[in-house]
This record gives structure tokens, C-alpha cells and sequence, in this order.
């Protein structure tokens, strides 16, 4: 929208503040405030903010950064009271010579698209972020104890966590998302909002309002939401599974080939070579927590082994079933992010990976269909070639400082930012003493 429209709504909303937002390198969303009086200056001037203490900005020599506004992204915060309404907007970051900061994780994903768009191309994604409610514990803290004692598609006629559900799709169909379903999970407490896909930018703002929103709606309720990969040991964790697609400006599914046998274009193959080929430094982008590494085990219905499949569940990406009359329906699900991940870089990184897979003319291997991977021996894997996923956070950050075609996605402010962010997170783990190993260990030492 332009100017003149976005001033009309926020005075029909009586919005009395605007939050500023825009994500740090491991996609903390950050917001600067200010009162509704500001904003023409600010659409005309952008606003300015120390980005020094930014993770990945500027350093403190030149900690200078304007934010640019993107109209389109305007939503009102409906948890917010009447008399303070707040609404937000996401913001492009730029340095203060007017050009685009390479370390604005948002302006990156931008830049793998602008790839896309010169093709003549529009790259789609569907998430589905899961997550956990929990009961509070007092004031000092949560003990994650689910919220309800559900499990997958259960209903309740009258059930608390159907009705926190329908307050958490309310309030995200009001800030412009298309919510198609929302459902229980496996685990105990554990949920699932869907939202209609879209272009990959637009969907990566609507996976950080889906965040803050179901968090700030928990709150309300006396419930703590977690998108944590792994909360509750024993039980399924929570993942961001993301059905991808291009098409071209007119509509058609490039995916599509109906002479095919699984119905799946060149292009299509290309897509999933790529991304299986770089899948290992992948895995730093996408499950970028050392929490996302317990849920890739298995047992769990969590990718572990690299490969790809048509309705194969244990298989990296799998390909839904192909249905008469549903060609745009074609797609590639990858398997392994998590709603941890910072969703501008996500779709950036598995993007440009699957790029690299169209470019070089990659075919990917045979797929593993009617194969449950997670039951094969480790001979079986290796007589059919299936390698697995990193291990663990170090692993996967080793496999990203090798993998040049991922680094030169992210881009190298980026990359040193957020290699240097997670390699501090995992070496705070490596030495912090667990519970774990003070129970196993204290006495029998």
C-alpha cells in the first residue's frame, strides 16, 4: 500500500504507537517504538537506531542504521489495549550512505529472490510451525508441563486447549494471515497453526508474527508457548516442515510434469538435488539450536537420514502424493528446519541450495520409497548410499564453514555474525553441567 492509504488505516484503527521490527542474525525480532505522530516523518525518513549492540549490525564504530519501512507489512497487535493500540511494521535495514546492509538477514533472503524474480520465477513456501503450551510455575520460571493431555487430531467438546487455539487463529487471521488449519500434535501440549503459502518474504514475516503472536496470546491465557525444538524429552519435538514450490508470474506450477512418473519436472529434480547435496551445512541454518539436534533422532518422525521420497515420512524431503485436478498442488516438503531458525535466513539458505541443484543440472539419487530408513542397519544405508545429518550444532557448523555455496548465500557479514553467535552457544553447552550429568555421575565418580 501506499503512504496516503497506510495513514488512512492507522487513523480508522487508532493506533496510538508503531513497533518498528526487524530480526537480529539468529532471528530475535528487535522493535523500536514510537508514537503514531512520527510516522509520515518516518515513511519519508526511515528511522534511525544504534545497531551496535545488534547481534551481526554494526560495530560500535559505526553503529549508525536506518530502517525502512515496507508499508505492506502493516498489522495491528490485538492483544494491545484500546487506549494504548499498537500496531507493527517489518523494516528493511540500511546503512547511512543509503545502501542495503549486508547483515540485515530479511535483505538477504531479498537478494536470493531478486535471482528468482530475474527468471521470471516466484518461490513459494508453506511452514508449519509446532510448538508447546505449558503451565506456569510461579514466579520463578515454567516447568514444562504440557497444558493438556491431547494427542494427534484429538478433539474435546470441551477442551481448554481447543479454545486457546481458536483465540491463537482469531488473532493471527486479524494481522492478514491466511489460516488454513490448526490442529493438536503428537506430544502432550503440543499444536499446530497452518497459514495459506506464499512468497517466501512474505511468508518469513508471517512466521515471525506467528511466533510472537501465539506467545503473546499464551500469556493472556496464564500459558508460557514454546517453539522449542526439543522441550520434553520422550516425546516428538517440534518442527517447521516447509512445502516449497516455484512458479512462474502467470501461475503454473514449474514443478508439474504430468508426463512424469512421479509427476515432477526437471526442474523440479534439480530443486531436490540441490538441497540434498548441501543438506549437511543446511543444517546449521535450519535447526540452528543445539536443542535442534535432539530432535533429529530417531524414533520421532524427525529426519535424520538424507534422501528423498514420494509419502515417505523418514525421508529428508518427501513429495505429497500427486491428486487429479491439483497440479499447483506439486511441491517438495524438506523435512528438518524447525521454528528455532531464523526464517529470513532458512529460506534464503535452501533456496539458494536448491538453485545450485538447478543451475549445475543435478539428478538427484533414486528415491526411498516404501523404504522406513529409520529401520535400516548402517550397512543397509551405506550399500544404498543414504548419508545422515549432523550430529550435533558443531558438526553442522563445520559442514557450513566448508560448504562456499551456502556461506556466499548468506553472504559474509552474515555468515561471521552468525557462525561466531553459534559457536559461542555451543561452546557455553559444551562446558555447562548438566542435571544429567550430576545425577549419573556425582556419587559413582
Amino acid at each position: 500500500m501506499d503512504t496516503k492509504e497506510l495513514l488512512a488505516r492507522v487513523k480508522a484503527d487508532n493506533i496510538r504507537f508503531i513497533s518498528y521490527q526487524f530480526t537480529d542474525v539468529v532471528g530475535s525480532v528487535k522493535s523500536v517504538d514510537a508514537p503514531i505522530f512520527q510516522l509520515e516523518a518516518a515513511l519519508e525518513d526511515g528511522v534511525w537506531f544504534d545497531g551496535s549492540s545488534v547481534e551481526g549490525f554494526a560495530r560500535i564504530q559505526e553503529s549508525d542504521m536506518r530502517l525502512v519501512i515496507d508499508p505492506d507489512t502493516y498489522a495491528v497487535l490485538p492483544w494491545t489495549p484500546v487506549d494504548a493500540r499498537r500496531a507493527r511494521l517489518f523494516c528493511d535495514i540500511y546503512t547511512p550512505d543509503d545502501k542495503p546492509f549486508e547483515g540485515d538477514p530479511r535483505g538477504v533472503l531479498k537478494r536470493v529472490l531478486s535471482r528468482v524474480t530475474e527468471r521470471g520465477w516466484v518461490y513459494n513456501v508453506g511452514p508449519e510451525p509446532e510448538f508447546f503450551l505449558f503451565r506456569r510455575n510461579g514466579n520463578i520460571g515454567i516447568h514444562p508441563v504440557p497444558h493438556d493431555v491431547g494427542g494427534y487430531f484429538d478433539f474435546s467438546a470441551d477442551d481448554e486447549a481447543v479454545r486457546v487455539r481458536a483465540a491463537l487463529m482469531d488473532a493471527l487471521a486479524s494481522m492478514g494471515l491466511e489460516v488454513e488449519v490448526g490442529h493438536h500434535e503428537v506430544a502432550r501440549g503440543q499444536h499446530e497453526i497452518d497459514f495459506r503459502f506464499a512468497d517466501a518474504l512474505r511468508t518469513a514475516d508471517n512466521v515471525l508474527t506467528l511466533k510472537y503472536t501465539v506467545k503473546a496470546i499464551a500469556a493472556q491465557h496464564g500459558l508460557t508457548a514454546s517453539f522449542m525444538p526439543k522441550p520434553v524429552f520422550g516425546v516428538n519435538g517440534s518442527g517447521m516442515h516447509c512445502h516449497q514450490s516455484l512458479f512462474d508470474t502467470r501461475g503454473n506450477n514449474l514443478f508439474h510434469d504430468p508426463s512424469d512418473e512421479y509427476h515432477l519436472s526437471p526442474l523440479a529434480y534439480g530443486f531436490i538435488a540441490g538441497q540434498l547435496l548441501h543438506a549437511r551445512a543446511l543444517s546449521a541454518v535450519v535447526a540452528p539450536t543445539v536443542n535442534s539436534y535432539k530432535r533429529l533422532v530417531p524414533g520421532y518422525e524427525a529426519p535424520v537420514y538424507i534422501g528423498w521420497a514420494q509419502t515417505n515420512r523418514s525421508a529428508l524431503i518427501r513429495i505429497p502424493r500427486h491428486t487429479t485436478n491439483r497440479d499447483k498442488a506439486t511441491r517438495a516438503e524438506l523435512r528438518f528446519p524447525d521454528p528455532s531458525a531464523n526464517p529470513y535466513l532458512a529460506f534464503a539458505a535452501i533456496l539458494g541450495a536448491a538453485l545450485d541443484g538447478i543451475d549445475r543440472g543435478l539428478i538427484p539419487p533414486k528415491p526411498l520409497n516404501n523404504i522406513n530408513i529409520y529401520h535400516l542397519t548402517e550397512q543397509e544405508r551405506r550399500k544404498l548410499k543414504i548419508s545422515s545429518l549432523p550430529g550435533s550444532l558443531a558438526e553442522a557448523l563445520a559442514e557450513l564453514s566448508r560448504d562456499q555455496v551456502i556461506r556466499d548465500i548468506l553472504g559474509p557479514v552474515v555468515y561471521e555474525a552468525f557462525h561466531r553467535a553459534k559457536a559461542a552457544e555451543w561452546d557455553d553447552y559444551r562446558i555447562n553441567v548438566s542435571d544429567w550429568e550430576v545425577e549419573r555421575y556425582l556419587e559413582i565418580a
